[in-house]
């Protein structure tokens, strides 16, 4: 992993307008989807943006790669401002950045074949010639575990793992350096998403590729992260590399959202952080700290300053104006074997298991079967 950044993201904002009236169309706010997020990402790092759903993860995501065009901050891809780019500036310039879609349904042209949807953008950006393009088609079908002869047919044909496998290839197509990735695994089944996340990362070694990895599954980004980045209602409230975030989590929302992660030891239980409420309305965000209407140490000062992301520790920035004094999350160790309705349960289930793995006796009759020629 290098030291210069990919990416470079600093004071993005992203509003959208409200406009009420037939007639006379009337302007009437504002949404504040995005509100001054900055973060970076370096050459071979995955930087996982997480958050609740609406918060501005994908809005995010389109705009650092130009789908939308931000209401102002600064986009800095390999050191070049592209937040400023014209349209065929930003053409010539796509080929560089790409984006694996949540859907893999929706995301694919169901009147293409796979050959013609993964040579469509070395066809757009003229790259090599017909018989180079057949052979990258080819080539990107076996890199992501897929056979040359599917490139004649059609998404259709296809399982849902295999539809992103071939959105995978796609946004491989054209060499790219920065791939975002919007939710690639929430459609996922469970065993298929392992499978993704896997291939991902193997990708990510052999190409050397920069993901910006957007979900809200945390046991995901645990296990493909190098750093975390979490959202809230349009802003950053934490920033860290993985083991930190995970290990002692600083912002209460972030020890929320840590605290919700099943434990895979029935021993082990975290004591949850209930959150009051709802998450506002991005139309009309509350004032000073946006997380302070549902946060279990909001404090009079929460409600009329903004806290802004300040150095916890190196590589760790955290947007709470209390975070020094707040108590980290509570691990407890059940100490002797389990107790209460966990037990019972594993009791009926031991009980299940022996029944089913006791051999079966069938019972013969002792007497000759009819028909059988006596002695």
């Amino acid at each position: 992993m290098s030291e210069a950044p990919v990416l470079e993201v600093s004071g993005l904002v992203k509003h959208f307008p409200v406009a009420r009236g037939v007639l006379r169309r009337k302007l009437v706010g504002v949404v504040r989807a995005v509100e001054d997020v900055s973060f970076e990402i370096k050459r071979g790092e995955t930087l996982a943006l997480v958050g609740e759903s609406g918060c501005g993860k994908s809005t995010t995501g389109r705009l650092v790669l130009r789908l939308m065009n931000p209401t102002s901050g600064s986009i800095r891809f390999k050191g070049e401002e592209i937040a400023g780019f014209d349209r065929d500036a930003m053409r010539r310039m796509r080929r560089h950045l790409q984006i694996i879609f949540q859907d893999p349904y929706a995301s694919l042209n169901p009147r293409m074949t796979v050959g013609d949807i993964l040579s469509e953008p070395l066809n757009v950006h003229e790259i090599g010639d017909a018989a180079s393009r057949a052979a990258r088609v080819r080539e990107l079908l076996g890199v992501v575990g897929l056979q040359a002869e599917h490139a004649a047919r059609y998404p259709h044909q296809f399982s849902g793992g295999q539809r992103q496998r071939i959105g995978i290839a796609r946004a491989l197509a054209a060499n790219p350096d920065l791939i975002v990735c919007d939710e690639p695994v929430s459609a996922l089944d469970v065993s298929i998403q392992a499978q993704i996340v896997n291939l991902l990362q193997n990708l990510q070694q052999r190409f050397g590729l920069s993901y910006l990895f957007i979900a809200h599954d945390l046991a995901v980004v645990k296990h493909i992260s190098d750093r975390v980045a979490v959202m809230y209602l349009g802003k950053l409230v934490e920033v860290a590399d993985k083991r930190t975030i995970y290990a002692r989590p600083l912002h209460p929302y972030t020890q929320a959202l840590m605290a919700a992660i099943p434990k895979t030891d029935p021993n082990l239980r975290t004591k949850r952080v209930m959150l009051q409420g709802d998450v506002p309305n991005p139309f009309n965000p509350p004032t000073g700290c946006r997380f302070h209407t549902r946060c279990p140490h909001a404090q009079a000062r929460c409600s009329v300053e903004e806290p802004t992301l300040r150095e916890a520790a190196s590589g760790h920035r955290v947007a709470c104006h209390f975070f020094e004094t707040l108590p980290p999350p509570v691990i407890v160790a059940r100490s002797g074997p389990p107790k209460g309705k966990f037990a019972e349960r594993l009791a009926a289930f031991e009980a299940a298991k022996q029944k089913n793995a006791a051999p079966i006796v069938i019972a013969r009759d002792p007497s000759p079967p009819k028909g059988a020629a006596k002695a």
